[in-house]
Formats: structure tokens, C-alpha cells, sequence
């Protein structure tokens, strides 16, 4: 939440130039108020799952979030039908609604094409809606791969190797709101097969690197005016996702390495250290606060977005 504060203390140009959140008195007084529309288009196999980690992360804020609940329409999934039906809408029945902000999780699909991918359309329009019915786009892994695709052009490439473990990151830019708070050094899980370059971002001139991670490379990119925001890593995870991830290929007979940096002395019988809850929640109330201060209090305006 912002802090209140008159608009003539010394401390408020200090702070302004911090991107710490200060609202006028002025504004203050006259400021509406009402619960943050955040739509989550819930990509994942495993649908509860996810749900649950994101909406922990929004939920920890002193913010009112009203939480829709997306899925695709053009592939249905054979587990999750009935609480899909029960808890979920589809992209058709929110066409005409406008939200503050909207998370797109990852998929497991970074073996295909994008072109490959069944609902490959319906994202596309999707990600075209969102320019003028969302304020904020925050899009996790595969997805964010797919919107900087999808934006900027940028493409995505098959790694050598998978990037399978909790991995140190560093911040580039401190200056930006959505990294405000961050630790010199912090973590994040990664479990991926593919990922983007260096150059291709950089040479997109609305688009900004802020942390990276000299092992798992980008990890966080924004547009300039932050209505874009690309996490490469799942700094939603839950303690055992990593685990449970590892466990499920060691019993297919998958080749596997241990996750890197998870387990107690990378012995996979001990329990997992947990290195990066702060860090998740922390990102995603930068995020939300950012949306909070910026988004227009009546959503039926429209939004342009570059």
C-alpha cells in the first residue's frame, strides 16, 4: 500500500525517486477505491495447483483482489472437467470485461513450436485483447516466452541442457518498482528446456532486462511503462513442486539430474530447502502495487497500450 504522507516533506522527492509508493494528501482525499480485477489464464496440467500458489502470492496483500479464473476454450483438458465448469470462465465470456491486471502461467510445452501448440489462436487473441482490456500482463515461463514472442518478435531457443534447480539471481536495474525490496542476491526455481537471448531482447527498445542469473540467464523483463512484465522462472513454486517434478521422472525411468540447490547437500532423500518464498511474495506485490497506483479507477476506459 502507498504511504500518505504531505506533499511538502523533504522525504517525498527522495522516496519518489526510490519508486517508493507515496500518494499526495491531495490525492489522498479524493481517491476512490475498489477491489483489483486480476483475470488468471490458467495454462497448467495441474489446475489446482496453480491456482492455489497464485492465488496465495495475490492474496497476501493488504489489497481486495477479485480473482477470475480463465481456461481455454479451444482445448479441454480431460482431468480437472468438472471444477473447470464449476470455478472457471472462458476467454469468450470475458471479451467484453476489462481487468487491472493479467496472469498467464507456463505450460509444458516448450518441446513444440509455438504455431504447434492446439490453442496457439486463442492465445494469440488473447494476448491482442489484453492491449485494451488489461492494464498489466504478467507472464510466467513458457508464457512469458510466448508474449515476447508474440510483442517483440523475440524468439525462443531449445536449450542444451534443462535449467532444473533454485538458482542465484541479481538485480540490473534497482531503480524499477517491480524490483523494489529485492536482496542483493536471491532465488528462484527454474525448470526449463528452452529459453531466450541476451540480444534479442536487447534489441527491442521498449523492453528492459532487470535481474538476470549468471546460470539461468534473463530471469525478469518489463516493457518500459510496465504494462508487460516477463518472469522466465516459477518464483510461485511450492516447497515440493521441484520434487515432486524430479520423483515423477526418476519413477518413469526419465534421465533426470537432481535439482540443483534444492535438496539438503543434493541428497534427494532429505528435505527440500526452501530459498525463494520471499522473494515470490515480494514480486508479486511489487507487481500488484504497481498495478494498484497506475491502473484508472473506472476500468471502462480504455487503455492504449504500446
Amino acid at each position: 500500500m502507498p504511504v500518505k504522507i504531505p506533499d511538502a516533506l523533504p522525504a517525498a522527492q527522495i522516496l519518489a525517486e526510490e519508486n517508493i509508493f507515496v500518494i499526495p494528501e491531495d490525492r489522498a482525499l479524493h481517491q476512490d477505491i475498489r477491489p483489483l480485477r486480476i483475470a488468471i489464464l490458467n495454462l497448467m496440467p495441474a489446475k489446482v495447483v496453480t491456482e492455489t500458489q497464485l492465488l496465495r502470492l495475490i492474496g497476501n496483500t493488504p489489497l481486495q483482489i477479485e480473482a477470475v479464473l480463465l481456461c481455454t476454450a479451444t482445448y479441454k483438458p480431460k482431468r480437472f472437467v468438472e471444477h473447470l465448469q464449476t470455478f472457471y470462465r472462458t476467454f469468450d465470456t470475458v471479451r467484453h470485461e476489462r481487468f487491472d491486471g493479467l496472469i498467464i502461467t507456463g505450460a509444458p510445452l516448450e518441446h513444440m513450436d509455438f504455431e504447434e501448440v492446439h490453442y496457439w489462436e486463442e492465445l494469440k487473441e488473447i494476448l491482442d485483447w489484453a492491449k485494451t482490456h488489461v492494464f498489466s500482463t504478467f507472464l510466467i515461463c513458457w508464457a512469458a516466452q510466448v508474449g515476447l514472442y508474440h510483442y517483440y518478435g523475440v524468439p525462443k531457443y531449445q536449450l542444451a541442457k534443462k535449467t532444473f534447480g533454485v538458482f542465484p539471481h541479481r538485480v540490473l536495474n534497482r531503480f524499477s518498482m517491480l524490483v523494489r525490496g529485492f536482496d542483493d542476491v536471491f532465488y528462484v526455481p527454474h525448470s526449463v528446456n528452452s529459453g531466450i537471448r541476451y540480444e534479442d531482447v536487447e534489441a527491442c527498445s521498449d523492453l528492459e532486462i532487470l535481474c538476470d542469473s549468471p546460470e539461468a540467464g534473463i530471469y525478469l523483463v518489463a516493457s518500459k511503462n510496465g504494462r508487460r512484465v516477463f518472469v522466465m522462472g516459477h518464483s510461485e513454486y511450492d516447497a515440493d513442486t521441484l520434487g515432486a517434478e524430479y520423483w515423477r521422472d526418476v519413477n518413469k525411468g526419465v534421465p533426470v539430474e537432481i535439482p540443483k540447490n534444492y535438496y539438503e547437500e543434493d541428497d534427494p532423500d532429505k528435505e527440500p530447502q526452501v530459498s525463494w518464498r520471499g522473494h515470490g511474495h515480494l514480486l508479486f506485490s511489487n507487481w500488484l502495487n504497481f498495478v494498484y497506483q497506475e491502473t484508472p479507477y473506472d476500468l471502462g476506459q480504455v487503455f492504449v497500450s504500446s
